[in-house]
């Protein structure tokens, strides 16, 4: 089995705030459906420097790297969402302090944990309709496949893509519990979840960045910034 490197991380990360920068109205427009409107611009505040600083960013070690991002989140990614993703990053980082390559194991182990993190932190648990509604099926999913042994990192991928895609139409009639959209009581029910859609959304790139043939079905990735 292949181990994920230093450089596949970073080409993660890269993406991500492709991403996230690309989509930075579509993902504002989402949010103003339920929310205030300023999920997207918030992420891409924070992701607008990442994308910026990332070539000098300290590579020795996955966990220096992640760590550094941690920080770069909190400090200027805005609401709810700096702590947040903040704090993912940072969780994963402890895992991969000092490791240049991660196995799938690890990779679920980093996962995992930054999962717990985001839970402990914002207090949002599956069914809530927030982006761990997305995140706890692809944790599970990479988890199943690190158990199994799974040699195709490209199949590990798909089907996590697949998992936060599905997230998005399971999720779509809940009434949110948490963040913004759960000020507005039943009529959150109906609307896409932006983080959910933004954690579909990365995924889905980074499956055209690694190669990974997938095509999307719902309509909030048919309809992203391309």
């Amino acid at each position: 089995m292949a181990d994920i490197t230093i450089g596949d991380v970073e080409r993660a990360v890269k993406t991500t705030a492709t991403t996230v920068l690309r989509n930075e109205h579509y993902f504002s427009d989402l949010d103003g459906l339920a929310g205030d409107g300023d999920f997207g611009t918030s992420l891409a505040t924070g992701f607008r420097v990442i994308d910026a600083e990332l070539p000098g960013i300290d590579k020795s070690a996955i966990g220096a790297m992640l760590l550094k991002i941690s920080m770069l989140v909190s400090k200027h990614v805005g609401g709810s969402s700096g702590p947040i993703w903040g704090t993912g990053f940072m969780k994963a980082a402890m895992v991969s302090k000092g490791k240049e390559t991660v196995t799938l194991v690890e990779l679920a182990d980093m996962v995992n944990t930054a999962v717990e993190g985001i839970m402990a932190r914002g207090g949002a648990q599956l069914g809530d309709k927030t982006l761990l509604d997305a995140l706890i099926p692809v944790t599970e999913k990479l988890k199943a496949h690190a158990a199994a042994g799974t040699a195709d990192l490209g199949l590990v991928l798909k089907e996590c893509a697949d998992e936060a895609e599905n997230a998005i139409d399971a999720t779509r009639g809940l009434v949110a519990h948490r963040g913004r959209a759960s000020q507005v009581g039943d009529r959150s029910a109906g609307t896409p979840d932006p983080g959910i859609v933004a954690i579909a959304t990365i995924l889905q790139d980074w499956c055209t960045e690694f190669g990974v043939e997938r095509t999307p079905t719902v309509p909030e990735l048919l309809k992203q910034t391309v």
